[in-house]
């Protein structure tokens, strides 16, 4: 399912959520304390809060069988949020076992004893939710977020697929899933750009046989030696309720709730007897040199110290020592190798897992100075130098810690992150709320901790030195290999030869009935303020008060519309500018200022807007908004600033063709829209345009086109409108200045339908695109309609076209279908990254759906299912200032009434089938379709010649 996750520090937490309150001493009970308990329930501890930390209240519960229950109530909105956390991950697997835990997680979707295939993510989509599983080393989770009607619904499915999934792993199944994770490690790992990178390292890192030794995914050998009852086994060994936590959050009655756990978690017995794994420092005896030849531009240096583990003393100081080396325009690695032009982009982190940390030192050589990792390898080592002798400032460490309040603060926001929070603490401490814990031992860190990590850790220690270099060119590494991993010892390895049974479980209700839904929720749309000033600038503000928190969205229309063709690029290039040197500020400084009030200013161009993004703890909105002030009507524009953005983004252009994904978009660009059209290039422009552009150009851009004359300011937050116009004033006095964005230009007969054939040597997947022009977006007309009919092709999980190539024929990870919209142009995709030696089978599939679906259209079912999912989601349409921000944005973008949402239920709940069915046989026609595939044509085209279409080898320009 979803990707696997390293958990990672400093941002854990960025990741900690909870409510603004203090927690009261934690209540530790072995006997019930309420007779409203259902019978073997028992009330373990009770987690309350007063106004004075910050804290996530709840109750935590143990079931007979050992299932630890965490509940948390928050009825801010009508949803929950359903979390199940085995403690298993790739950790608990076994040499010549690799991707067991990951695999799983692909079967625990396959059904069981009373969801039929495929059936679980049917159920979460018809019920309005969303739903998915994660795995990473130490822990797996399966989670769903529904409106609180649906809650449960949802605890009968993941209770079933934790006792009753066993007999429905079939080999055929098994033999499906095995494909669909092959070709999940293709499209992330093997035919991406450094995608190998966390697993080269890992197995230079760790001793022979360490859990952390090999990747989550695991090897393809691995999953081709084992059979479905290795895999049975390793889930009766590690799936038992004693190893998990159920954590539910929302607006839920907790009484209810533990009726319904009890009822359908209760009667699974326990498993094996499971024990933390013991917790080691690992360390090298020398440093070990390593290089991977790769498909990439750049050659990629990462450095990894062994350090300690997840909550370990030393963990916080040694995250603080990270945020001051690499965390931004702070640091002394973005003035050393960044700002001196030795690295396109360099970084230091301090990523952490439940047995053991890792320091990485990480940069992506530019080529403006050299490409030869020893020059980065040599900086490295000199910006250690520097930073012992500088020392630990008052400001590094009030930059670190006033960043983690904020970026705790800003998690609070939603009730998924609270109870991912609470499920992994729990998982991991046995206490769920550990937030305040966290803010206090970051808090109490000091200079000298930091140095003493340094020395402890860092200084003169051997390490892992990776270089990445482009394929041919070893010469580029940091130094010459010298670490070959051993070979795996698998003479005595052994399959499973008995076959697993399911284990007996006896119950009191007919378990194979669904539960039904209660009554639907009343779900509002969100109301807000608008005002327009006398320079056209319109301030949509939505005052939230749920946490301490401001976000500011100001948008100006045009963007990249407004580049001349030959300049494509000049808005994106405009924009990284304004992040740069200000007037009376330097670059470092106004990061400093920035991070000492836990606020963030950032400006992008991307689409049809340039975009300023302002994040702001409540207490420093003004003194935030005094350095947009600053940044956006003082910029310095200096001539160093822009050749190293310029030389920057250049090799970033260079580096994105190297990833197959980016050369089909690009190609589907040009084809859709014609290369006379600026729409058909990316809105970093090409290698041709930006070498066009110069710092007068940016200078002219910002002039004509950084104005309130087609703008608009969405404010969302702990807000109060008054004081907020006047914090505003500076905006209302700006002076506009009117400017126009041009038509397009005609774009490109679509001809007869070919395939283009874009060569990509060594690809290991081919990466394919069947697309077609089509309407923009419309709220309410045949586009927003034709987004209803195609979602039983291609628009859920659970979809015909995604059924097809990854569950039935295991030739993708994922296929879908869309019609995307904006305010002037449209066009449908299908889209999918197939194994190379079945991309002709693939494509044929992909274009029989679409052919079948053009001439037959949906099924009454389809039909209700895409009812239901519709119009059952609203709850969580707005939970967060993020989504009631974007829904905002929406409104101004379309100019839109936000009654406009009830006219689409009314469609939803209206529209006919033989109207929608009307539209796809309208619409979805193949032979009105191009198809594009990036692959490596001299192994593919012998496939591509049996489709029956003309091939036309076509070259994406960058």
């Amino acid at each position: 399912m979803g990707k696997f996750p390293v958990v990672k520090k400093i941002l854990i937490l960025s990741a900690i959520t909870g409510v603004l309150v203090a927690c009261q001493p934690t209540n530790t009970v072995t006997q019930p304390l309420s007779s409203n308990l259902p019978s073997g329930v028992t009330l373990i501890a009770e987690h309350s809060a007063s106004p004075n930390s910050v804290s996530i209240p709840y109750k935590k519960y143990r079931l007979e069988n050992g299932l630890t229950v965490v509940l948390h109530e928050d009825h801010s909105d009508p949803l929950v949020r359903v979390d199940v956390t085995y403690h298993v991950g790739s950790a608990r697997e076994e040499v010549g076992k690799s991707g067991f835990a990951h695999f799983f997680e692909h079967m625990m979707f396959q059904g069981s004893k009373n969801v039929a295939d495929d059936e679980h993510i049917k159920i979460v989509t018809e019920a309005g939710g969303n739903m998915n599983g994660t795995t990473n080393s130490d822990r797996t989770n399966y989670f769903e977020t529904v409106p609180a009607n649906q809650l449960e619904k949802m605890l009968w499915l993941e209770a079933d697929r934790m006792g009753f999934i066993l007999d429905s792993v079939t080999q055929e199944k098994f033999e499906i899933q095995r494909e669909t994770v092959k070709n999940e490690r293709g499209q992330s790992y093997d035919n991406q750009p450094y995608g190998l990178r966390s697993e080269r390292n890992s197995e230079a890192l760790y001793p022979v046989g360490h859990p952390y030794s090999w990747s989550t995914i695991g090897y393809i050998e691995d999953l081709n030696r084992v059979n479905v009852d290795d895999l049975k086994a390793f889930f009766k060994r590690w799936y038992g309720p004693n190893n998990a936590v159920l954590t539910i959050g929302g607006d839920i009655q907790p009484e209810q709730v533990l009726r319904w756990a009890n009822k359908y978690f209760g009667p699974i017995p326990s498993g094996p007897v499971v024990d933390n794994a013991k917790k080691e420092l690992v360390s090298l005896d020398e440093t070990r040199y390593v290089t991977l030849e790769d498909e990439v531009h750049l050659p990629l240096l990462q450095v990894t110290y062994p350090t300690v583990y997840v909550r370990h003393e030393d963990e916080a100081p040694l995250d603080v020592l990270s945020n001051i080396l690499g965390s931004g325009k702070t640091s002394l690695f973005y003035k050393n190798l960044v700002k001196d032009g030795y690295a396109v982009q360099a970084l230091v982190s301090h990523p952490c897992q439940e047995l053991a940390c890792e320091f990485q030192l990480i940069a992506l050589a530019n080529p403006q100075n050299s490409t030869n990792l020893s020059e980065i390898y040599k900086r490295f080592e000199q910006t250690l130098a520097e930073f012992e002798a500088r020392g630990v400032s008052e400001d590094d460490l009030n930059r670190t810690k006033i960043g983690i309040e904020s970026s705790t603060i800003f998690g609070l926001q939603s009730v998924s992150g609270k109870v991912s929070t609470l499920a992994s603490n729990q998982t991991f401490d046995d206490e769920p709320d550990m937030v305040q814990y966290d803010l206090d031992r970051y808090n109490a860190v000091t200079a000298e901790d930091v140095m003493r990590v340094y020395k402890r850790y860092i200084k003169s220690k051997p390490s892992v030195v990776l270089s990445i270099v482009p394929k041919g060119h070893t010469e580029l590494a940091a130094k010459a290999a010298n670490f070959t991993p051993p070979a795996r010892k698998l003479d005595d390895l052994s399959t499973v030869k008995e076959h697993i049974e399911q284990a007996a479980i006896v119950d009191d209700f007919e378990r194979s009935v669904q539960p039904s839904a209660g009554p639907s929720p009343v779900v509002d749309v969100p109301d807000f303020a608008k005002k327009t000033f006398d320079n056209g600038l319109t301030l949509v503000t939505l005052d939230s008060k749920e946490t301490p928190t401001v976000s500011i969205s100001f948008n100006m229309e045009g963007g990249p519309l407004l580049d001349p063709i030959d300049k494509a690029g000049l808005a994106s290039l405009t924009a990284q500018m304004m992040n740069e040197t200000t007037q009376g500020y330097t670059n470092e400084e106004m990061a400093n200022q920035l991070a000492l009030l836990g606020s963030s200013i950032h400006f992008d161009a991307n689409g049809r807007y340039t975009t300023v993004r302002v994040s702001s703890l409540t207490r420093s909105l003004d003194a935030t908004l005094a350095l947009l002030n600053k940044k956006l009507f003082h910029p310095a524009f200096l001539e160093s600033d822009f050749l190293r953005l310029k030389q920057r983004t250049a090799q970033s252009l260079q580096q994105q063709v190297k990833n197959p994904s980016v050369l089909a978009s690009r190609a589907v660009s040009e084809l859709l829209f014609g290369k006379d059209n600026r729409v058909s290039l990316p809105d970093s422009g090409t290698l041709q345009t930006l070498d066009n552009i110069t710092l007068d150009d940016i200078k002219t851009y910002y002039h004509n086109y950084y104005s309130p004359a087609k703008a608009n300011v969405v404010v969302v937050g702990d807000i109060e409108p008054k004081a907020l116009q006047e914090s505003l004033a500076f905006l209302s006095g700006w002076s506009p200045k009117p400017y126009e964005i041009k038509d397009y230009a005609k774009f490109p007969d679509t001809g007869k339908p070919v395939l283009y054939l874009v060569d990509k040597p060594g690809a290991k997947q081919s990466v394919v695109t069947v697309f077609k022009r089509y309407l923009p977006y419309d709220a309410t007309g045949e586009q927003f309609r034709s987004k209803l009919m195609n979602f039983a092709l291609g628009g859920v999980f659970s979809s015909r076209i995604n059924l097809n190539l990854r569950e039935d024929k295991g030739y993708t990870y994922g296929a879908s279908t869309g019609f995307i919209g904006g305010k002037t142009l449209g066009w449908f995709d299908a889209s999918a990254d197939l194994k190379q030696e079945n991309t002709a089978d693939g494509i044929q599939e992909m274009l029989n759906e679409i052919s079948v679906y053009h001439d037959k259209g949906m099924t009454q079912v389809e039909l209700e299912l895409m009812r239901n999912a519709f119009t059952q989601g609203d709850a969580l349409e707005y939970e967060t200032p993020a989504s009631k921000a974007g829904f905002l944005r929406h409104l101004l973008t379309y100019n839109l009434d936000k009654s406009y949402r009830a006219t689409q239920t009314n469609i939803i709940n209206n529209i006919s089938k033989s109207e929608l069915n009307a539209l796809a046989a309208k619409v979805l026609d193949p032979n009105s379709m191009q198809i594009v595939v990036v692959g490596d044509a001299s192994v593919i085209r012998t496939q591509l010649a049996g489709i029956g279409r003309e091939i036309v080898d076509l070259t994406v320009e960058y």
